[in-house]
């Protein structure tokens, strides 16, 4: 699709699992063997309880054949087999006696040895053995394709996500919460893994919802890392020209080979990722524009990190307030005006999605599952720490109890540089 700011560009879902080539699927051995209809269902039942099928639940018991006069042939697998194992020896005794009851002849074949994720794959792999194939029950915009309409708004998002990664003079990774039903920006934030300390003897910040926050200059970290032989590049970033040495996902370890030195006039702090930070300024958002009874007292705009009991960090934390909220003050005139109708807070990031210019690494990327964010969409992928296609896929995780959908937009990297500084309002 055609973008005025990007040029061609697209939208592509990254799957819960790595896909695989459609003709050459990973397989596994498995005995099996032909059997009599009329005891299919005795021996499936006590295939199930003495050698159950726990690592290849998607595979089914039976193949089904119908020859060339009509008669029906039914295999069953038995159980899994090592590759290159032609002997039952080391078959448990019930099986060894089930088999020798129903004078079976086991043979080894092959089956496929994960369950598909589309119904290509499931199709490619009935051909080899029957598999079962599970569509999701539940439809997230933009799995089957964007409208234009759609695309649209997500470039717009995305350019805002850029302009902000590259608004300080250095690059950094940016993030950009959205609501997607009111087309809305919740927040928006960058990296401050490296931030300008603040005074020891007075901690007090301005915490006006419009403050900038602060970052060192690019020459200050630039020169920083130059000087530090330590910290290698390696290939975080095969695709691209540039190292970005400055994003804290692409290089989440790169605090600790900072050898600061007591001069120094910025600090770092490693979980200050732009993802984090945008989290915690919706929440102020949230507090902001929803406070309790309890927090009446409380100045709702301020997150205070500092602690007092702590005397060995170099420095003691910003506070973080709200970035610039499009239309807050007119939600919170509508909140006073209707003291009837009270609105409700909502829960975390439930149904926003977000915005990242590079794939998060598996801090940010747990922390998004954490607030229950919707989709997760990002322009270039990050080869050394990414956790959502490529290098690990936490959206496919099914231990967790949240899953999202994530979307990668292709943009090439010369959109980098041709942001502009002003980033546009919604």
């Amino acid at each position: 699709m055609m973008n005025k700011q990007f040029g061609t560009c697209e939208i592509v879902h990254i799957p819960e699992k790595e896909p695989h080539d459609l003709h050459n699927q990973p397989t596994e051995f498995v005995f099996a063997s032909a059997i009599d209809p009329q005891n299919a269902n005795h021996i499936v039942r006590r295939l199930n309880q003495i050698a159950p099928l726990e690592n290849l639940r998607h595979v089914k018991r039976i193949q089904k054949k119908v020859l060339e006069r009509g008669q029906v042939q039914l295999s069953v697998i038995l159980c899994a087999a090592s590759e290159g194992d032609n002997q039952l020896d080391s078959v448990p005794p019930a099986l060894q006696e089930l088999i020798s009851s129903f004078q079976l002849s086991p043979f080894i074949t092959k089956v496929c040895k994960y369950a598909a994720t589309s119904k290509e794959e499931w199709q490619e792999q009935c051909k080899i053995w029957p598999t079962s194939y599970h569509p999701r029950t539940y439809n997230i915009d933009g799995i089957t394709g964007f409208s234009d309409e759609n695309s649209e708004c997500i470039f717009k998002f995305m350019q805002s996500a850029m302009e902000l990664a590259t608004s300080d003079g250095v690059v950094v990774n940016a993030a950009v919460i959205v609501d997607p039903s009111a087309k809305q920006i919740i927040s928006r934030a960058r990296d401050q893994v490296f931030a300008w300390s603040t005074n020891k003897e007075n901690s007090s910040i301005d915490s006006s919802c419009n403050r900038k926050s602060e970052f060192p200059s690019s020459d200050v970290i630039s020169n920083n890392f130059a000087t530090h032989e330590s910290f290698q590049v390696n290939e975080s970033n095969k695709q691209l020209k540039q190292p970005y040495t400055g994003v804290a996902c692409l290089y989440p370890w790169q605090w600790a080979k900072q050898q600061l030195h007591s001069q120094s006039s910025y600090y770092c702090h490693p979980l200050r990722h732009a993802a984090m930070v945008a989290v915690e300024s919706s929440a102020a958002r949230d507090r902001y524009l929803f406070p309790s009874e309890e927090n009446n007292g409380e100045k709702p705009l301020e997150l205070d990190h500092e602690n007092p009991s702590s005397t060995s960090s170099p420095a003691k934390r910003q506070k973080t307030v709200c970035t610039t909220v499009e239309n807050d003050d007119d939600q919170l005139k509508a909140r006073n005006q209707s003291s009837n109708q009270l609105l409700e807070r909502p829960y975390l990031c439930t149904g926003y999605d977000i915005y990242l210019v590079w794939e998060p690494c598996t801090m940010c990327a747990m922390a998004l599952v954490h607030q229950r964010i919707r989709r997760i969409f990002y322009a270039f992928p990050n080869w050394n720490a990414g956790a959502l296609g490529s290098v690990h896929r936490l959206q496919g995780e099914k231990s967790l109890n949240h899953h999202y959908a994530v979307f990668r937009v292709l943009l090439p990297e010369e959109a980098l540089h041709k942001c502009h500084t002003e980033v546009p309002q919604t």
